[in-house]
Formats: C-alpha cells, sequence, structure tokens
C-alpha cells in the first residue's frame, strides 16, 4: 500500500497554481488596504493628527488627551519663543474659563496671544505653509483651530455593544482566513517547522488580539497585546502567503521530509 502523503502545490496543474497565485494575491491586497483603512479610522481617534498608541487606547480603553499646545509649549515648542511669551501663553491655556475672551484681548497689546501666535508660530502653522520646518496639517490660523488643541478632553472607548458587533464579524473571518493559508501553506515543499512556527505566531497572535480587546476596557496595558497580536497576525499571513506564492511559480519535485 502507498504511503497516504499530504498534496503538495508543486503537483497541481499549472493554470490551478497560477490561479492560487491569483488568490493570494488578492487576499494579501486586501489586508495592505485594510491596515490603511484601519489607519484611517482610528488615526482621529484622539483628536490629534497621526495614528499613534493613544488612538488605539481611546478606541478600547478610553484615554485622557492632554493639550497638545500646552505639550508642545512645556517642551521647549517652538524653540526660538522667549521665555516670557511661553509663559503667557501657558497662563492663558490653563484657564480654559477665559480662554475665547483673552485669545485676542485688545487690552493687552502684544502680549495677546493671538499675537504671539501670529508672530511666533504661523510661519509654520498655516495651510498655505512651506518650508523645511512647515507643519500645515496642524493649522493655527484661526481660534476655532486652536480650540481643540487648547484644553484636555476625556475620550470615552467604543460601547461595548460595538465592540462585540465588531468581534462578530472580524474573529470568524480572520480565523477562517488563517486556516486557509494554513493548509495551503502545509501544502509548499518549505520545511514544516518553519510553516507551523509561522502559522502558530499568527494564530496566537489572533487569540491575544481578540481577547484583548475586551480586557483592554479594564486595564489600558492590554491595548499594546491588541497591537502586537494583531502585528503577528498580520505579519504571518503575509510571509505564509509570499511562501505559497513562491511555491506555486517555481514548482518542482517534492523532496523527502
Amino acid at each position: 500500500m502507498q504511503p497516504n502523503h499530504f498534496p503538495r502545490l508543486s503537483q497541481l496543474h499549472i493554470l490551478m497554481r497560477l490561479g492560487v497565485v491569483f488568490l493570494t494575491l488578492v487576499l494579501l491586497g486586501g489586508y495592505v488596504v485594510s491596515g490603511i483603512h484601519m489607519a484611517w479610522y482610528y488615526e482621529k481617534r484622539d483628536g490629534v493628527p497621526g495614528l499613534t498608541i493613544d488612538d488605539i487606547r481611546a478606541h478600547y480603553h478610553g484615554v485622557t488627551v492632554p493639550s497638545p499646545l500646552i505639550n508642545a509649549l512645556e517642551d521647549g515648542h517652538p524653540e526660538d519663543l522667549s521665555e516670557r511669551e511661553r509663559n503667557i501663553l501657558l497662563d492663558w491655556l490653563r484657564n480654559p474659563a477665559t480662554l475665547s475672551a483673552r485669545y485676542d484681548d485688545f487690552d493687552l497689546g502684544e502680549d495677546a496671544p493671538a499675537e504671539i501666535i501670529a508672530t511666533s508660530c504661523i510661519s509654520c502653522h498655516a495651510r498655505n505653509a512651506s518650508g523645511p520646518d512647515a507643519y500645515p496639517r496642524l493649522p493655527l490660523e484661526f481660534f476655532d483651530d486652536i480650540r481643540p488643541l487648547a484644553v484636555s478632553r476625556e475620550i470615552n472607548p467604543t460601547p461595548i455593544e460595538i465592540i462585540a458587533v465588531s468581534q462578530h464579524t472580524h474573529a470568524p473571518v480572520m480565523a477562517v482566513i488563517l486556516l486557509v493559508i494554513a493548509l495551503l501553506s502545509a501544502m509548499t515543499r518549505f520545511p514544516r517547522p518553519v510553516v507551523g512556527g509561522i502559522i502558530l505566531i499568527g494564530a496566537v497572535g489572533l487569540f491575544a488580539d481578540m481577547g484583548a480587546w475586551w480586557l483592554a476596557r479594564f486595564n489600558d496595558t492590554w491595548v499594546y497585546a491588541i497591537v502586537g497580536g494583531g502585528f503577528a497576525y498580520s505579519a504571518s499571513t503575509g510571509l505564509a502567503g509570499l511562501l505559497i506564492i513562491i511555491d506555486c511559480l517555481i514548482p518542482g519535485p517534492r523532496k523527502p521530509d
């Protein structure tokens, strides 16, 4: 009786292998687009442009977002601002009740926050700013631009019902995709311990990611498990998909295990 060997991709007809290649490319391309979409979805969660760990923390745990302007001033930005003017701006920002009234108070003259900002900040933080230090993504030209950056804010986590609906959709689909990738990669000629290790990392990553969605609600340390687990799952899926594509494009006789 012939031994029951696990089927190999290299044994398939060339047309079938090409079909597997294109389907795998579509799958991996979909994950790239999904990653871009998630970055767009999360990046403004904390009210500040750019994707950071605080965006993920705000979504699953909630977060207190300190005033970006106070942080920048306390960190010494801009560098050429005098200590006196820096203290004037900090005193103004630390009194939210009078934020609007003192912004362009005529009685303050050149010490009005609007005047200091116009002199020291607008050259880089205007919508049409240019140059090596320009940052037009964060304009400070008008008080409406400054208001959301001037005060600390409490951001509540996403309602638990929405988290449940999202996981109800994502968990089964992501698990099935990894299962399909695992079966296909097991059919390649690459060493099985290597393929098995890649799939195990992805599976553990997905488990950690999904579980941490709930644990992060009570302790924000678990946010790092969401990020790390998601990265492990995505990297493993991508690497296993690459092995499948290579094996299909470079067929050859099966080597003994």
